[in-house]
């Protein structure tokens, strides 16, 4: 057997060794020798980094180039840490002091509150101090049973600093054992002196560690500036970590730093210097262990953090947790504020900067450098959720601004690729006709016609065969442009139309253009039809423009439009073109009787117009041609009013304004009115209520929001009755209601007037059809419907004004005979006969002055004033919309005024001697005077006249679309149409609920008779029997349902209550309820005579039903109507008469009218235009006169 190998020296050789023996190839190290012999393993690398880290100078936090060496930072940090983690075992530490004395190589660290035990450990045998600075892998963090939020954790922390210093010092006070500990380690912990155990007072606590880092291990020879600034950088790191229970020191000057709160700001002083604009940092104290502020990035994440006061320069896990709320929530806001963004975490990361001091359970680190955190956040010991509060901060933030400029920022470079260019030819755009000097030196003149389709191009065409080809283009549009504030990204990017227009003007994204000289055409020109398509196509091409390249709008000229005549009028080889309804309305009445004269011609589009007319139109290009002109930045506010998803809840707003002043066709009715009527249906408002109790109702169950003060306006509106108000009004006024002295505003408070349904309302508005009607539903509660569905169009007999944002209606009141005239006609087959304004109790005349078809008729309405004797005039009448008081303070104006004697008075004295309702003001004047007003005329001189007309007639249809009717008979047309519709609607829903009826009574005689014959037994029996029993001898189940066919009163879903019908299948047990819930009594045979005579009664309703056509219907409701509106005359005439006798007898006495006293100011509340419910029209706001011939109040047959 061979023996070992062995040198010649004695000593092992090592095969393939390389000369080296096996002893020098494999060795043993003591712990303390493999640390010196590896200290990157332990401390970190002993070489010199440079890198860019923070350091403290000049009282801020500098970001700046370091060159310092890890190992060295890392000794001083482990015994920064280890005083700091005190506070954690005693809460009463307030004092750390650290020295660095750069001349003398050496640094302290001092802190009080409770110091080590000196005492001897019994295992091993050493003071406490000792075992623990000067012995390896001794630790009081082993126990990982035991939860702690200290720094130290492995074993080694402060022995490493002792390892790698020439001398470590030691000293430490127990206060409780009163002795004072100090012990001297040297040569990197290879010596130690004998421990010196001194006395110290009751109660005396602190540490202090001194030592001398062996700079030669760290390849120094003395403490640098850069490694110096790291180190006191961390001091200030302990002082906003610590906070303001903790007195931190350096080198005896105290740091000026109390929270972390404060901490930020070092960071926040440095981001924001040479800044215009600051940096903003939000703190939140999610709780004891956790502190958050987040501020935005300078374009890539950034993260300052603590675990337990150990600085996490690279972040870790706690960081991930809290930047990812941060992110998620940004995320999540900037992709709903622009839906185009398509962020991602990450890319909203790069524009954070968060700030966190943690305190964890027993942290674990990617290294022995502690740079990372990567315990598990379930292990984190707590949570940090941050509050709603903090992210709303966030929201209002620049860390939102920041994304989302970045996300405009990568919108704009997708976008550059589609932009175009200055050249003078572009292809592969059909249908487009490029004008020969586009692109070209001459380009600005040139001007791009975008048309509303072919048709409009083949005019446009016809039209360029005038002006050239060189400066003027074509291009269609294929209908409405892309509204591109709505649309996507991926949207726009898509649309070819957006990209052919970019292509063909030279557009480029994100460019501010001051002039078109970079742009293929110097003016862009819009050719749509006058119509309401056209104006929005307009309006689409603004937005886009807008958009992209709100400059463009401010250039002078470069936005047109072509406009062409809506109407023409022609008289002989005279023709007369007119572009707006106002600008012909004009002309037409200055024309007077003559204008009969003219023929007039419509143009409803740009395709109503020649070829001809179309060279016509460019041969005068300037009459066509208008500029856009663009005045303040409100001009671009109000384009993305109308384009912009962000302002919905602004346009919705301002489309509520013209929605609640305009009626409906339908019912004649505005939102509000419709609320109050329909409240009044459901309540079966009989009884009397004061106006201000059932505001509060009509509040509570429609779902009103505008204030009940303003709905109390809308219902005294409704009741009043005064002449120039109501011709038929829907709620009954009880008090004082106003008058027409001042148009309605003298009506007294809501609190102290009564109302309740008008007895006529119910038959113009039939309980049958309210089971027909569209009701609405807001947050779960049925309200109100759609519209009501009179018989008989509403907005005709009461009329109604209103004026809301772009739009504005006025319909006169008109005499609901001669409307129930016209409807027979119309049902039976003929055609109507023109109807005129006609006011409930108005004597004056009303005489047509104007008509046309295209824009209504204008009507003069006129007063009545009588000549007594040379010098005596009489007024018995004034004209609709002329209030008594307003109209006597004028006379009075006229009269001697005993204030002002140097006033000429035009009359002498005034007598009154009219009530609220009847005028009667009688006045004197010189002789002189009297001929003077009769050469000038009296109706003239005295304002006895105004005008009404039908040339604003806009309206709500039934499918809720604003539309402008023409004349009172084109409403009356479309009203029957619909109204008919629902009569046959009516009946098919009546013969339903009959013939249930009628089937139910069916079952019961049968019932009772099987009871009387003992067919069927019903004593003595389970209900489950007798259920099985009924089923199968077919008597019909009548199930209970939740939601009813017939709603009670008016179509409420307000209250459940069952509703009975047949079903065949599936039935159950309580759908034989209503057989077995009859009592005893009623099982008899007169029971079933009795039923036979109500079934008879349907039968006939039946047959009787099913022979009346709708138009049957509908007569039998006017002529109801008919015998109501009777009634009114009736009371009318009797209140006219009482009223005559109380003026007559007033003129015996023969009253002169008092001095005149200041007006008093209408009621608190105030009933006209201006109050927030558009929907009450005051009398003041009405318009409207009687025929003519007419002389009482009475509603003439």
């Amino acid at each position: 057997m061979t023996g070992p190998l062995h040198s010649s020296s004695g000593h092992n050789a090592a095969a393939g060794g390389g000369g080296k023996t096996i002893e020098e190839m494999y060795q043993k190290k003591t712990q303390l020798e493999h640390i010196l012999l590896r200290p990157d393993t332990y401390i970190g690398s002993v070489e010199k980094h440079t890198q860019t880290l923070w350091v403290y100078e000049d009282g801020a936090m500098v970001n700046r180039s370091v060159t310092y060496v890890p190992g060295l930072y890392k000794i001083f940090d482990e015994i920064l840490v280890n005083a700091a983690d005190n506070k954690q075992r005693d809460p009463k530490m307030d004092a750390l002091r650290v020295e660095i004395d750069v001349d003398g190589c050496s640094i302290s660290v001092y802190n009080n509150g409770d110091g080590i035990p000196v005492e001897v450990h019994q295992e091993e045998g050493v003071y406490v101090p000792e075992m623990i600075f000067g012995h390896l892998l001794t630790s009081s963090n082993y126990n990982d049973n035991e939860k702690k939020t200290t720094g130290g954790r492995n074993g080694y922390g402060a022995k490493l600093t002792n390892i790698f210093s020439t001398e470590f010092v030691i000293e430490t006070a127990d206060g409780r054992r009163q002795k004072k500990y100090k012990q001297v380690f040297s040569e990197n912990m290879g010596k130690k002196s004998e421990p010196q155990i001194t006395k110290c007072k009751q109660g005396e606590n602190w540490t202090r560690v001194t030592f001398k880092p062996d700079l030669a291990k760290f390849n120094m020879i003395h403490l640098e500036d850069d490694v110096v600034a790291l180190m006191r950088k961390r001091v200030v790191d302990m002082a906003g970590t610590l906070g303001k229970t903790v007195k931190v020191e350096l080198d005896g000057h105290r740091v000026p730093i109390k929270s972390f709160c404060d901490y930020v700001d070092l960071y926040m002083k440095s981001a924001n210097c040479d800044r215009p604009d600051n940096f903003k940092k939000i703190y939140e104290q999610v709780n004891d262990r956790w502190e958050v502020c987040v501020s935005q990035s300078e374009g890539q994440f950034q993260q300052v953090s603590f675990v337990n006061r150990i600085a996490t320069i690279r972040g870790g896990t706690h960081v991930d947790y809290v930047t990812n709320q941060i992110a998620t929530h940004v995320m999540a806001f900037v992709n709903k504020k622009n839906k185009n963004a398509n962020m991602k975490l990450h890319n909203v990361k790069s524009h954070l900067w968060v700030f966190v001091n943690a305190l964890i359970d027993n942290p674990a680190f990617d290294s022995q450098t502690k740079e990372t955190l990567t315990t598990r956040q379930g292990s984190f010991g707590s949570k940090c959720e941050l509050s709603s509060d903090f992210l709303k901060k966030v929201e209002k933030s620049s860390v939102i601004d920041n994304v989302l400029s970045w996300a405009d920022f990568k919108l704009s470079k997708e976008l550059k690729k589609t932009d175009g260019s200055k050249k003078s030819r572009i292809s592969g755009i059909p249908k487009l006709e490029d004008a020969n000097e586009a692109g070209g030196k001459d380009s600005h003149k040139c001007t791009l016609i975008l048309t509303e389709g072919d048709s409009a191009k083949a005019l446009a065409m016809s039209g360029i065969a005038v002006v050239g080809r060189d400066y003027y283009g074509v291009f269609p549009l294929r209908g409405k442009l892309l509204n591109v504030r709505e649309a996507n990204h991926k949207q726009i990017m898509d649309n070819a139309e957006i990209q052919n227009i970019k292509q063909i003007l030279g557009l480029q994204h994100g460019k501010q253009y001051d002039s078109t000289k970079g742009l293929r055409y110097g003016h862009l020109m819009i050719m749509t039809d006058q119509d309401h398509d056209g104006s929005h196509i307009k309006g689409l091409l603004i937005n886009f423009i807008h958009s992209f390249w709100p400059s463009l709008l401010k250039v002078p000229s470069f936005l047109v439009e072509f406009i062409t005549p809506i109407i023409k009028a022609t008289r002989g080889q005279t023709t007369k073109s007119f572009y707006t309804l106002p600008e012909y309305e004009e002309w037409r009445n200055n024309l007077g009787a003559s204008a009969s004269s003219w023929t007039i011609k419509y143009y409803k589009g740009l395709g109503t117009s020649t070829a001809k007319e179309g060279r016509k139109y460019f041969e005068d290009i300037t009459e066509h041609k208008k500029d856009f002109l663009w005045v303040d930045d409100q001009d671009g506010n109000h384009i993305e009013l109308a384009f912009s998803k962000k302002r919905i809840a602004d346009r919705k707003q301002w489309l509520t304004n013209f929605q609640r002043s305009i009626p409906s066709m339908v019912d004649g009715l505005k939102p509000g009115q419709r609320k109050i009527l329909f409240c009044s249906f459901k309540r079966n408002f009989v009884k009397e209520a004061k106006v201000a109790q059932f505001s509060g109702y009509v509040s509570e169950h429609s779902a009103y929001h505008h204030g009940e003060q303003s709905l109390a306006g809308t219902i005294i509106g409704m009741a009043q009755n005064f002449v120039g108000s109501n011709n038929i009004n829907l709620m009954y006024p009880s008090g004082q209601f106003g008058t027409r002295a001042q148009g309605g505003k003298d009506a007294a408070s809501p609190r102290y007037i009564f109302t309740k349904l008008s007895h006529i309302t119910r038959s113009i508005f039939p309980k049958d059809d309210d089971i027909l009607l569209n009701y609405l539903n807001e947050d779960g509660q049925s309200i109100e419907p759609t519209w009501y569905m009179p018989i008989l169009p509403m907005v005709l007999v009461n009329g109604s004004e209103g004026i809301g944002t772009g739009w504005s209606t006025y319909i006169p009141n008109y005499n609901p005979r001669d409307i129930l005239a016209n409807l027979r006609r119309l049902l039976n087959g003929e055609s109507t006969v023109p109807m005129h304004p006609w006011y409930r109790g108005f004597k004056g005349s009303i005489e047509k002055t104007v008509n046309t078809k295209v824009a209504g008729s204008t009507y003069t309405v006129t007063g009545i004033i009588e000549v007594l004797d040379n010098t005596t005039l009489r007024i018995t009448e004034l004209p609709i919309r002329r209030w008594t008081q307003d109209y006597k303070d004028y006379l009075e104006s006229l009269a001697p005024d005993t204030k002002n004697k140097d006033k000429v008075p035009f009359i002498e004295d005034v007598t009154c001697q009219g009530d609220n309702e009847d005028v009667y003001i009688q006045f004197t004047l010189s002789e002189k005077n009297m001929n003077i007003a009769m050469e000038e005329g009296l109706v003239k001189k005295f304002k006895l006249t105004t005008t009404i007309g039908t040339s604003n007639m806009h309206l709500f249809d039934s499918d809720g679309k604003i539309r402008k009717y023409d004349t009172p008979e084109q409403i009356l047309e479309e009203f029957c149409h619909l109204r008919l519709e629902f009569y046959c609607k009516r009946k098919e829903a009546l013969l339903k609920s009959i013939k249930l009826d009628l089937k139910k009574l069916e079952n019961k005689v049968r019932f009772i008779r099987c009871v009387v014959d003992n067919e069927i037994i019903v004593n003595n029996r389970k209900r489950a029997d007798l259920f099985l029993e009924l089923r199968q001898k077919n008597f019909d189940p009548f199930p209970k349902k939740k939601k009813r066919a017939e709603p009670a009163a008016v179509g409420a879903l307000e209250e459940e209550e069952n509703e009975e019908s047949p079903e065949a299948a599936g039935a159950e047990p309580s759908d034989y309820e209503y057989l077995l819930s009859m009592s005893i009594g009623t099982l008899t045979l007169e029971k079933i005579q009795e039923l036979n005579a109500e079934k008879q009664k349907l039968v006939d309703d039946v047959e009787e039903l099913e022979n009346m056509s709708p138009k049957s219907l509908w007569l039998k409701d006017l002529d109801a109507f008919e015998k109501e509106l009777d009634v009114l005359d009736q009371m009318d005439l009797a209140e006219e008469l009482q009223r005559e006798k109380r003026i007559n007898a007033g003129k015996k006495g023969g009253s002169k009218a008092a001095p005149k006293k200041p007006r008093k100011k209408a009621a608190s509340k105030k009933l006209d235009s201006d109050t927030e419910d558009d929907d009450f029209e005051p009398a003041v706001a009405k318009r409207g006169a009687q025929p003519k011939k007419t002389s009482s109040k009475v509603l003439s047959k």
